[in-house]
């Protein structure tokens, strides 16, 4: 995880960059990867950004 991902960024962040992913619907999940969906902006987790770019998952507009 790239050093803008973790440590002291985080806490600047709402809940410490942490909540629930539009995709695969786990909580407790560093939300830190913007998806665009749409004309809207998505954060969604590191798992979900990955598979979103690799064509394996969408995210639900």
């Amino acid at each position: 995880m790239g050093k803008s991902h973790r440590g002291k960024p985080l806490r600047e962040l709402v809940l410490k960059g942490r909540g629930v992913c539009p995709v695969c619907k786990r909580d407790g999940m560093k939300l830190l990867y913007e998806i665009e969906a749409g004309e809207q902006k998505v954060k969604v987790c590191k798992n979900c950004a990955a598979a979103i770019k690799h064509g394996k998952k969408s995210v639900a507009a």
